[in-house]
């Protein structure tokens, strides 16, 4: 019998309904060869109202694809104040419960693959995993708190700043195994000077390294299956498309002043698929401007965007230069749907250990400016059909290494080196 693992995402919920997302392909890859897999959740969606309902339990559980869910009461959280704060608390709380019991029920796991964002998850997969006298892992999808420090709402020499990074160092410690979703992640530790060859405590054998990654058979499912109704799509022209969120460390402004710039190109059209906090602004910008070359699509369901890239000419990857530290590298699912559809892409950041360079599947710019894009554009625009094909095709090859059966094939070798 192959092991028992249970896998935490507070925010996996959004992939019971979605079905689809980083934990529900691992789950769903690793039944497939046999493991028994459950992942456990909150009972409440991300920034949504919707919630799963546990009645008067601490959790319920559903399947779905033959995927076990437990779902872990915990309050509503819209926005990022103090809601928010107290969705993570109640998670963390009540997944000491939900563990017993569902032991009780259900019979301990073999490990636990406990996963950031926030890090209360890591810190109860390794308390409860210590109490059970397992093996913890512990996935870091984002660095916390750099990635606070960075986005400037917390200060990192600041109390609470400082005890943050204690915090930080202290699961990083006690994890039998790491798992970092960027190459670059353990350059981290590095220069924390916590590493055991600087004299820290944290070995780096026991670091690994699983980018996100796109479930290759799906997307080409959804290309011929999930098809949008947007006559925009099958224009003759040369499709710009951004499929993400509209907020500051997307830096979508910037789009709005390339497609200024490219007014008087009939040719060419800016598509914008999302929602966010900035959309307003944006709007309004295009209409001062007076543009006709740039179409706000507003929210989509995510089964259509496999369909959305396969008609595009060129996709976006637009940051922010200054709210994130890029030089880890990337981990955005968008970039492996991106790079799934077949399309050349333009990188609005110069990423470290550029996945970009490695396939020679787009263009990064160094300034970022809406100059600079703009020139990137037409030059993919102005390409030869050999060369433009080769770098498509480069874009489809490279997602192949992203595929979530090979990226399952490395969270085994991960689990096999702690049992």
């Amino acid at each position: 019998m192959k092991k028992k693992i249970w896998l935490w995402n507070h925010y996996a919920t959004d992939m019971y309904q979605n079905q689809g997302g980083r934990h529900y392909w691992f789950a769903d890859n690793m039944i497939k060869q046999g493991y028994q897999v459950t992942i456990f959740c909150a009972s409440t969606y991300h920034n949504k109202v919707e919630y799963i309902d546990t009645g008067s339990k601490k959790y319920t559980t559903d399947t779905v694809d033959n995927i076990p869910f437990v779902f872990v009461k915990t309050t509503p959280a819209l926005g990022n104040g103090i809601d928010r704060v107290k969705n993570m608390g109640w998670f963390y709380l009540n997944l000491f419960s939900v563990a017993k019991e569902y032991v009780k029920q259900n019979g301990k796991p073999d490990l636990i693959l406990a996963s950031s964002v926030h890090p209360l998850t890591m810190v109860a997969g390794i308390q409860i995993a210590k109490k059970l006298g397992v093996p913890c892992i512990c996935e870091v999808r984002d660095l916390w708190p750099e990635t606070i420090f960075k986005g400037g709402k917390i200060k990192e020499h600041s109390a609470f700043g400082k005890t943050l990074t204690i915090g930080e160092h202290w699961i990083y410690k006690k994890a039998n195994a790491l798992v970092f979703t960027k190459e670059g992640d353990t350059d981290h530790i590095k220069e924390k000077k916590w590493d055991t060859v600087q004299g820290g405590s944290i070995d780096l054998t026991k670091c690994h390294y699983i980018n996100n990654g796109i479930d290759l058979e799906a997307f080409k499912k959804a290309v011929t299956e999930n098809i949008l109704d947007d006559p925009e799509l099958n224009d003759k022209k040369f499709n710009v498309v951004y499929a993400g969120a509209l907020r500051p460390i997307n830096n979508v402004e910037n789009i709005i002043e390339t497609a200024v710039i490219l007014k008087d190109r009939p040719d060419i059209q800016f598509l914008i698929y999302g929602d966010g906090n900035q959309k307003e602004i944006l709007e309004k910008k295009i209409i001062n401007e007076g543009l006709t070359n740039v179409k706000m699509k507003g929210y989509v369901n995510k089964r259509y965007i496999p369909y959305i890239l396969s008609k595009s000419s060129v996709n976006l990857l637009n940051y922010s230069h200054t709210q994130y530290n890029w030089a880890r590298g990337n981990s955005s699912n968008k970039l492996f749907e991106y790079m799934a559809s077949g399309k050349p892409i333009i990188s609005t950041v110069k990423m470290g250990y550029s996945i970009i360079d490695k396939y020679k599947c787009g263009v990064e710019l160094k300034k970022n400016t809406s100059q600079e894009m703009a020139n990137a554009i037409l030059s993919i625009k102005n390409m030869d059909v050999t060369r433009y094909d080769e770098m498509g095709q480069n874009s489809r090859n490279g997602a192949k290494d992203f595929d979530f059966k090979i990226l399952t094939k490395k969270l085994i070798g991960v689990i096999d080196s702690v049992n």
